[in-house]
Protein backbone atom coordinates (compact mmCIF):
# COMPACT_ATOMS: atom_id res chain seq x y z
CA UNK A 1 0.00 0.00 0.00
CA UNK A 2 1.08 -1.55 0.04
CA UNK A 3 2.32 1.56 1.92
CA UNK A 4 4.05 0.50 1.95
CA UNK A 5 7.82 3.20 2.53
CA UNK A 6 6.52 0.58 -0.08
CA UNK A 7 5.61 0.26 -0.52
CA UNK A 8 7.19 -0.73 -1.18
CA UNK A 9 6.46 -3.64 1.01
CA UNK A 10 7.77 -5.30 -1.28
CA UNK A 11 8.78 -4.23 -1.19
CA UNK A 12 8.97 -2.65 -0.55
CA UNK A 13 8.72 -1.21 0.66
CA UNK A 14 7.57 -1.91 -2.07
CA UNK A 15 8.24 0.75 -0.09
CA UNK A 16 5.74 -3.71 -0.34
CA UNK A 17 5.40 -2.48 -1.09
CA UNK A 18 2.31 -1.39 -1.13
CA UNK A 19 1.08 1.28 -0.41
CA UNK A 20 2.11 -2.22 -1.69
CA UNK A 21 1.01 0.12 -0.82
CA UNK A 22 0.77 -0.71 -0.07
CA UNK A 23 2.41 0.21 0.45
CA UNK A 24 3.88 0.85 1.77
CA UNK A 25 6.12 1.85 2.99
CA UNK A 26 9.79 0.80 2.71
CA UNK A 27 12.23 -0.98 0.52
CA UNK A 28 13.88 -4.08 0.86
CA UNK A 29 15.41 -5.22 3.96
CA UNK A 30 12.27 -5.36 4.19
CA UNK A 31 7.04 -7.15 -0.06
CA UNK A 32 4.60 -6.01 0.01
CA UNK A 33 1.27 -3.41 0.51
CA UNK A 34 1.22 -1.71 -0.60
CA UNK A 35 1.73 0.78 1.25
CA UNK A 36 5.39 2.23 2.11
CA UNK A 37 8.34 0.11 0.49
CA UNK A 38 11.71 2.03 1.84
CA UNK A 39 15.40 1.35 1.23
CA UNK A 40 17.21 -1.89 2.84
CA UNK A 41 20.04 -1.96 5.11
CA UNK A 42 22.88 -3.33 3.35
CA UNK A 43 23.65 -5.52 6.35
CA UNK A 44 21.83 -7.46 8.71
CA UNK A 45 21.05 -4.99 11.67
CA UNK A 46 18.33 -3.92 14.42
CA UNK A 47 15.68 -2.82 13.23
CA UNK A 48 13.61 -0.10 14.60
CA UNK A 49 11.48 -0.88 17.56
CA UNK A 50 8.32 0.72 17.40
CA UNK A 51 7.20 2.51 20.47
CA UNK A 52 3.73 0.16 20.32
CA UNK A 53 6.68 -2.87 20.37
CA UNK A 54 7.29 -2.28 23.90
CA UNK A 55 4.10 -2.50 25.06
CA UNK A 56 1.89 -4.27 23.20
CA UNK A 57 1.92 -8.89 21.64
CA UNK A 58 3.33 -9.19 18.52
CA UNK A 59 0.04 -10.71 17.51
CA UNK A 60 -1.54 -6.97 18.29
CA UNK A 61 1.09 -5.43 16.40
CA UNK A 62 0.58 -7.69 13.66
CA UNK A 63 -2.84 -6.88 13.33
CA UNK A 64 -2.86 -3.04 13.90
CA UNK A 65 -0.40 -2.96 10.54
CA UNK A 66 -2.50 -5.24 8.42
CA UNK A 67 -5.30 -2.84 9.34
CA UNK A 68 -3.04 0.12 8.60
CA UNK A 69 -2.27 -0.75 5.36
CA UNK A 70 -5.56 -2.72 4.42
CA UNK A 71 -7.50 0.78 4.64
CA UNK A 72 -4.25 2.68 3.00
CA UNK A 73 -6.67 2.60 0.30
CA UNK A 74 -9.66 3.30 1.37
CA UNK A 75 -7.75 6.94 2.67
CA UNK A 76 -6.22 7.17 -1.02
CA UNK A 77 -9.56 7.50 -2.54
CA UNK A 78 -11.12 9.94 0.18
CA UNK A 79 -8.40 12.10 0.16
CA UNK A 80 -8.84 12.44 -3.84
CA UNK A 81 -12.00 13.53 -3.59
CA UNK A 82 -10.76 16.57 -2.47
CA UNK A 83 -7.16 16.78 -3.81
CA UNK A 84 -5.33 15.73 -6.79
CA UNK A 85 -3.30 12.69 -6.76
CA UNK A 86 -0.35 14.46 -6.55
CA UNK A 87 -1.26 16.60 -4.05
CA UNK A 88 -2.38 13.45 -2.19
CA UNK A 89 1.22 11.94 -2.45
CA UNK A 90 3.11 14.60 -1.44
CA UNK A 91 0.32 15.51 1.45
CA UNK A 92 1.58 11.40 2.16
CA UNK A 93 5.12 11.66 1.80
CA UNK A 94 5.58 14.79 3.80
CA UNK A 95 3.20 13.37 6.74
CA UNK A 96 5.15 9.97 6.72
CA UNK A 97 8.61 11.89 6.15
CA UNK A 98 7.90 13.66 9.30
CA UNK A 99 7.38 10.50 11.87
CA UNK A 100 10.34 8.65 10.04
CA UNK A 101 12.84 12.13 10.55
CA UNK A 102 11.48 12.05 14.54
CA UNK A 103 12.47 8.57 15.18
CA UNK A 104 15.94 9.16 13.33
CA UNK A 105 16.11 11.94 15.97
CA UNK A 106 15.18 10.02 19.36
CA UNK A 107 17.52 7.52 17.77
CA UNK A 108 20.28 10.36 16.93
CA UNK A 109 21.08 8.15 13.92
CA UNK A 110 22.57 10.47 11.30
CA UNK A 111 21.59 9.92 7.68
CA UNK A 112 23.76 8.40 5.00
CA UNK A 113 26.51 10.31 3.68
CA UNK A 114 28.11 10.42 -0.41
CA UNK A 115 26.93 12.01 -3.30
CA UNK A 116 26.93 8.27 -5.11
CA UNK A 117 24.52 6.90 -2.56
CA UNK A 118 21.54 9.65 -2.36
CA UNK A 119 21.84 9.22 -6.23
CA UNK A 120 20.97 5.91 -5.88
CA UNK A 121 18.42 7.14 -3.23
CA UNK A 122 16.73 8.97 -5.36
CA UNK A 123 15.95 6.06 -8.32
CA UNK A 124 15.05 3.68 -4.96
CA UNK A 125 12.47 6.95 -3.78
CA UNK A 126 11.22 7.32 -7.60
CA UNK A 127 10.40 3.43 -7.98
CA UNK A 128 9.36 2.82 -4.10
CA UNK A 129 7.27 5.76 -3.19
CA UNK A 130 7.09 8.43 -5.66
CA UNK A 131 6.02 6.91 -8.47
CA UNK A 132 3.71 3.99 -7.39
CA UNK A 133 2.11 6.15 -4.67
CA UNK A 134 1.42 8.41 -7.38
CA UNK A 135 0.15 5.73 -9.43
CA UNK A 136 -2.37 4.65 -6.98
CA UNK A 137 -3.53 7.70 -6.40
CA UNK A 138 -4.28 8.57 -10.15
CA UNK A 139 -5.65 4.80 -10.25
CA UNK A 140 -8.42 5.68 -7.65
CA UNK A 141 -10.03 8.44 -9.58
CA UNK A 142 -11.53 5.86 -11.83
CA UNK A 143 -11.44 2.44 -9.63
CA UNK A 144 -12.94 1.43 -6.95
CA UNK A 145 -9.98 1.24 -3.66
CA UNK A 146 -10.83 -2.59 -3.63
CA UNK A 147 -9.57 -3.07 -6.82
CA UNK A 148 -6.47 -1.33 -5.79
CA UNK A 149 -5.85 -3.04 -3.00
CA UNK A 150 -6.21 -6.61 -4.86
CA UNK A 151 -3.96 -4.93 -7.67
CA UNK A 152 -1.13 -4.33 -4.63
CA UNK A 153 -1.31 -8.35 -3.91
CA UNK A 154 0.14 -9.01 -7.51
CA UNK A 155 3.44 -7.23 -6.45
CA UNK A 156 4.77 -10.92 -5.88
CA UNK A 157 4.04 -12.08 -8.83
CA UNK A 158 5.82 -9.49 -10.80
CA UNK A 159 8.82 -9.66 -8.52
CA UNK A 160 9.16 -13.34 -9.55
CA UNK A 161 8.54 -12.90 -13.24
CA UNK A 162 11.22 -10.16 -13.05
CA UNK A 163 13.74 -12.13 -11.27
CA UNK A 164 13.60 -14.15 -13.85
CA UNK A 165 15.62 -12.44 -16.06
CA UNK A 166 17.43 -9.76 -13.10
CA UNK A 167 18.44 -12.06 -10.85
CA UNK A 168 20.64 -15.11 -12.35
CA UNK A 169 21.02 -16.19 -8.16
CA UNK A 170 17.19 -16.38 -7.55
CA UNK A 171 15.87 -18.43 -9.67
CA UNK A 172 12.46 -20.48 -9.34
CA UNK A 173 11.40 -23.81 -9.05
CA UNK A 174 8.58 -25.71 -10.55
CA UNK A 175 6.09 -24.43 -7.39
CA UNK A 176 6.76 -21.14 -7.65
CA UNK A 177 6.59 -20.74 -11.50
CA UNK A 178 2.85 -22.47 -11.25
CA UNK A 179 2.31 -19.61 -8.28
CA UNK A 180 2.76 -17.08 -11.14
CA UNK A 181 0.40 -19.00 -13.37
CA UNK A 182 -1.75 -19.32 -10.64
CA UNK A 183 -1.73 -15.63 -9.53
CA UNK A 184 -2.31 -13.69 -12.79
CA UNK A 185 -5.48 -16.18 -13.47
CA UNK A 186 -6.47 -14.99 -10.31
CA UNK A 187 -5.81 -11.23 -11.70
CA UNK A 188 -7.61 -12.43 -15.49
CA UNK A 189 -10.58 -13.28 -12.41
CA UNK A 190 -10.77 -10.37 -10.81
CA UNK A 191 -10.68 -7.92 -13.93
CA UNK A 192 -13.47 -10.51 -15.37
CA UNK A 193 -11.59 -11.43 -18.80
CA UNK A 194 -14.28 -13.81 -20.11
CA UNK A 195 -16.40 -10.77 -20.14
CA UNK A 196 -14.58 -8.94 -22.09
CA UNK A 197 -13.54 -6.54 -18.87
CA UNK A 198 -16.68 -5.08 -19.38
CA UNK A 199 -17.53 -2.19 -16.84
CA UNK A 200 -13.69 -1.68 -16.20
CA UNK A 201 -12.15 1.30 -16.63
CA UNK A 202 -8.75 -0.09 -18.45
CA UNK A 203 -6.92 2.90 -17.77
CA UNK A 204 -7.21 2.95 -14.19
CA UNK A 205 -6.41 -0.60 -13.32
CA UNK A 206 -3.34 -0.44 -15.37
CA UNK A 207 -2.15 1.95 -13.57
CA UNK A 208 -2.47 0.18 -10.52
CA UNK A 209 -1.04 -2.74 -12.22
CA UNK A 210 1.60 -0.02 -13.20
CA UNK A 211 2.35 0.68 -9.34
CA UNK A 212 2.87 -2.74 -8.17
CA UNK A 213 4.80 -3.89 -10.60
CA UNK A 214 7.29 -0.64 -9.83
CA UNK A 215 7.99 -2.04 -6.37
CA UNK A 216 9.47 -5.07 -7.97
CA UNK A 217 11.37 -3.01 -9.85
CA UNK A 218 12.94 -1.07 -7.10
CA UNK A 219 13.25 -3.79 -5.08
CA UNK A 220 15.71 -5.33 -7.42
CA UNK A 221 17.33 -2.29 -8.11
CA UNK A 222 18.27 -1.72 -4.49
CA UNK A 223 19.51 -4.65 -4.30
CA UNK A 224 21.90 -4.03 -6.64
CA UNK A 225 22.91 -0.83 -5.69
CA UNK A 226 22.73 -0.54 -2.20
CA UNK A 227 23.07 -3.70 -0.34
CA UNK A 228 26.50 -3.54 1.44
CA UNK A 229 26.33 -0.07 1.83
CA UNK A 230 26.94 -0.27 6.02
CA UNK A 231 23.92 1.70 6.89
CA UNK A 232 21.10 1.11 8.90
CA UNK A 233 17.37 0.49 7.50
CA UNK A 234 15.89 3.91 9.42
CA UNK A 235 18.98 5.75 8.17
CA UNK A 236 18.28 4.68 4.51
CA UNK A 237 14.99 5.16 4.84
CA UNK A 238 14.51 8.52 6.17
CA UNK A 239 16.88 9.33 3.55
CA UNK A 240 14.79 7.94 0.89
CA UNK A 241 11.27 9.36 1.61
CA UNK A 242 13.38 12.75 1.84
CA UNK A 243 14.27 12.09 -1.83
CA UNK A 244 11.13 11.38 -2.47
CA UNK A 245 9.23 14.35 -0.76
CA UNK A 246 11.20 16.63 -2.21
CA UNK A 247 10.76 15.13 -6.02
CA UNK A 248 6.99 15.24 -5.06
CA UNK A 249 7.40 18.93 -4.25
CA UNK A 250 9.40 19.70 -7.61
CA UNK A 251 6.69 17.46 -9.94
CA UNK A 252 3.46 18.97 -8.27
CA UNK A 253 3.12 22.47 -8.73
CA UNK A 254 3.43 21.61 -12.56
CA UNK A 255 0.56 19.56 -13.11
CA UNK A 256 -1.91 21.28 -10.49
CA UNK A 257 -2.95 24.19 -8.99
CA UNK A 258 -2.65 24.97 -5.10
CA UNK A 259 -6.12 24.18 -3.53
CA UNK A 260 -8.12 27.04 -2.56
CA UNK A 261 -9.95 25.11 0.19
CA UNK A 262 -9.21 22.08 2.52
CA UNK A 263 -11.65 20.03 3.41
CA UNK A 264 -11.23 18.56 6.79
CA UNK A 265 -11.99 14.81 6.13
CA UNK A 266 -9.73 14.39 2.59
CA UNK A 267 -6.98 16.41 4.61
CA UNK A 268 -6.88 13.79 7.55
CA UNK A 269 -7.19 11.19 5.20
CA UNK A 270 -3.70 12.09 4.07
CA UNK A 271 -2.85 12.49 7.10
CA UNK A 272 -3.86 9.41 8.20
CA UNK A 273 -2.35 7.95 5.31
CA UNK A 274 1.15 9.70 5.56
CA UNK A 275 1.99 9.33 9.38
CA UNK A 276 0.13 5.86 9.98
CA UNK A 277 0.69 4.36 6.45
CA UNK A 278 4.59 5.43 5.56
CA UNK A 279 5.96 6.17 9.13
CA UNK A 280 4.11 3.88 12.29
CA UNK A 281 3.90 1.18 10.02
CA UNK A 282 7.24 1.03 8.34
CA UNK A 283 8.24 1.23 12.40
CA UNK A 284 6.01 -1.63 13.44
CA UNK A 285 7.20 -3.78 10.41
CA UNK A 286 11.04 -3.68 11.22
CA UNK A 287 9.98 -4.51 14.67
CA UNK A 288 8.19 -7.50 13.75
CA UNK A 289 11.13 -9.21 11.52
CA UNK A 290 13.26 -8.26 14.16
CA UNK A 291 10.82 -10.35 16.32
CA UNK A 292 9.18 -13.31 14.80
CA UNK A 293 11.25 -13.17 11.55
CA UNK A 294 10.53 -12.62 7.89
CA UNK A 295 8.50 -15.48 7.29
CA UNK A 296 5.76 -14.81 9.99
CA UNK A 297 5.94 -10.92 9.16
CA UNK A 298 5.37 -11.34 5.65
CA UNK A 299 1.70 -12.95 6.45
CA UNK A 300 0.92 -9.22 6.61
CA UNK A 301 0.70 -9.32 2.84
CA UNK A 302 -2.36 -11.78 2.50
CA UNK A 303 -4.29 -9.75 4.55
CA UNK A 304 -4.11 -6.70 3.08
CA UNK A 305 -6.21 -6.81 0.03
CA UNK A 306 -9.36 -8.87 2.48
CA UNK A 307 -9.21 -5.85 4.89
CA UNK A 308 -8.98 -3.33 1.90
CA UNK A 309 -12.19 -5.06 0.11
CA UNK A 310 -14.07 -5.10 3.46
CA UNK A 311 -13.35 -1.57 4.36
CA UNK A 312 -14.23 -0.41 0.45
CA UNK A 313 -17.48 -2.52 0.33
CA UNK A 314 -18.67 -1.43 4.07
CA UNK A 315 -17.73 2.23 4.43
CA UNK A 316 -17.54 3.58 0.68
CA UNK A 317 -20.67 1.69 -0.74
CA UNK A 318 -18.62 0.19 -3.04
CA UNK A 319 -19.88 -2.96 -4.84
CA UNK A 320 -18.38 -6.57 -5.71
CA UNK A 321 -19.17 -9.02 -8.12
CA UNK A 322 -18.52 -12.93 -7.46
CA UNK A 323 -15.41 -12.62 -9.47
CA UNK A 324 -13.50 -10.05 -7.29
CA UNK A 325 -13.47 -12.01 -4.13
CA UNK A 326 -12.32 -14.97 -6.05
CA UNK A 327 -10.12 -14.25 -8.25
CA UNK A 328 -8.25 -11.94 -4.82
CA UNK A 329 -8.26 -15.64 -3.67
CA UNK A 330 -6.27 -17.57 -6.21
CA UNK A 331 -4.31 -14.10 -6.58
CA UNK A 332 -3.15 -14.37 -2.84
CA UNK A 333 -2.52 -18.26 -3.42
CA UNK A 334 -0.21 -17.87 -6.15
CA UNK A 335 1.64 -15.14 -4.52
CA UNK A 336 1.76 -17.80 -1.69
CA UNK A 337 3.48 -20.19 -3.70
CA UNK A 338 5.49 -17.77 -5.32
CA UNK A 339 7.36 -16.77 -2.23
CA UNK A 340 8.00 -20.21 -0.95
CA UNK A 341 10.99 -22.12 -0.65
CA UNK A 342 12.40 -25.61 0.45
CA UNK A 343 13.94 -25.50 3.28
CA UNK A 344 17.80 -26.30 3.45
CA UNK A 345 18.85 -28.82 5.35
CA UNK A 346 20.57 -27.93 8.52
CA UNK A 347 19.97 -24.32 8.01
CA UNK A 348 17.52 -21.83 9.98
CA UNK A 349 17.44 -18.28 9.98
CA UNK A 350 17.08 -16.75 13.09
CA UNK A 351 14.33 -14.26 13.94
CA UNK A 352 16.61 -11.47 12.99
CA UNK A 353 17.51 -12.94 9.65
CA UNK A 354 16.91 -10.10 6.31
CA UNK A 355 17.55 -10.69 2.47
CA UNK A 356 14.68 -12.64 1.76
CA UNK A 357 12.85 -12.39 -1.46
CA UNK A 358 10.69 -9.60 -3.25
CA UNK A 359 7.35 -9.66 -1.65
CA UNK A 360 8.90 -10.90 1.54
CA UNK A 361 9.52 -7.98 4.19
CA UNK A 362 13.35 -9.21 3.78
CA UNK A 363 12.53 -7.46 0.30
CA UNK A 364 10.59 -4.38 1.23
CA UNK A 365 8.50 -2.87 3.97
CA UNK A 366 5.01 -3.55 2.21
CA UNK A 367 2.89 -2.05 1.67
CA UNK A 368 2.89 -0.71 -1.00
CA UNK A 369 0.56 1.51 -0.16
Amino acid sequence: MSSPTTPAPPAPPSAPSAESESSAPSAPSAQLTSSAPLAPSAAPSAAPSAVPGTLLDWRVRFGILSLIWGFSFLLIKVGTQAYAPFQVTLGRLVFGTAVVVAVLVVKRERLPRGTRTWLRLAVAALLLNALPFSLFAYAELTVPSTLAGICNATSPLWGMALSLVALSEDRPDRRRVAGLGIGFLGVLTVLGAWQGFSGLDLTGTALALLASLSYPVGWIYVRRTLAGSGHSNLSLSGAQLLVATAELAVVTPLFTDAPTHFPVLPLLAVAALGALGTGLAFQLQYALVAEVGPTTAQMVTYFIPVIATAAGVALLGETLSWSTPVGAVIVLVGAALTQSRPRARGVSRGPGTTGSPEGTPGSRSTAQS
